[in-house]
């Protein structure tokens, strides 16, 4: 196989991005050996060309692509921390996009399906509901899958969310603006692995069904 320039023989590919299907397209094109993966979590926003706020938390966690943690995610880490940025390495990279997930897919989803951004999402007694029950439906998901996650994460996702207060999610911001949004990683893909693993998810599939109707919208009114 031919790679580019850039990919030597013992180059690693490390993804920070949302949702789940992104280790396994890099593992498709480029071979699941030069595969990691990373998950942000973190308060911020891009405002400007360069320009970034800052609101809250701040924390990587870092894994191999189906294996546990070599040398070299231990390296990347470490690198990471004596940088000054908080950062892990988890045995398990797919449970702990479930575990983002469990909050991705109710704030980023009613970001762009309701316009409400996370003090919106938490101050209405309709969102907060629907919002809990979809993290109940995200944790039910990732225990069918071999994922289990402890009910309780509901209201320590919730917890930590109120100091974000008027907080709006990327996807939020990047329908707003036209831009395009990760429909697929944050809704489709989950969804689709739940309806495989027998999950009910009514709640999941509704959000899905009306981002997907949605966000074409948005993007050729853009245009």
């Amino acid at each position: 196989m031919c790679y580019p320039p850039l990919l030597k023989d013992n180059t690693m590919l490390v993804t920070l991005q949302n949702g789940l299907g992104n280790e396994e397209f890099l593992s498709q094109h480029f071979g699941a050996q030069r595969v990691a993966g990373g998950l942000c979590f973190v308060c911020l926003n891009r405002v400007g060309h360069g320009v970034i706020e800052h609101y809250g938390h701040g924390t990587l966690s870092i894994g191999e692509f189906n294996r546990m943690p070599q040398q070299r995610i231990l390296q990347v880490v470490a690198d990471f921390q004596q940088s000054g940025i908080e950062a892990k390495a988890v045995e398990n990279l797919i449970a702990e996009r479930w575990r983002k997930l469990v909050w991705n897919i109710p704030f980023n989803g009613l970001g762009v399906a309701g316009r409400a951004n996370v003090a919106d999402v938490l101050q209405s007694d309709v969102l907060h509901s629907v919002a809990k029950e979809l993290m109940r439906e995200t944790i039910e998901a990732s225990g069918k899958l071999g994922h289990k996650i402890p009910l309780d994460f509901i209201d320590f996702q919730i917890q930590r969310s109120w100091p974000m207060g008027p907080y709006r999610s990327s996807s939020q911001i990047d329908f707003e603006n036209g831009r395009e949004v990760e429909v697929e990683a944050i809704w489709g893909e989950p969804y689709r692995q739940a309806k495989r693993a027998g999950a009910d998810t009514p709640r999941l599939e509704m959000l899905y069904g009306l981002i997907q109707h949605l966000v074409p919208l948005n993007t050729n009114s853009t245009k």
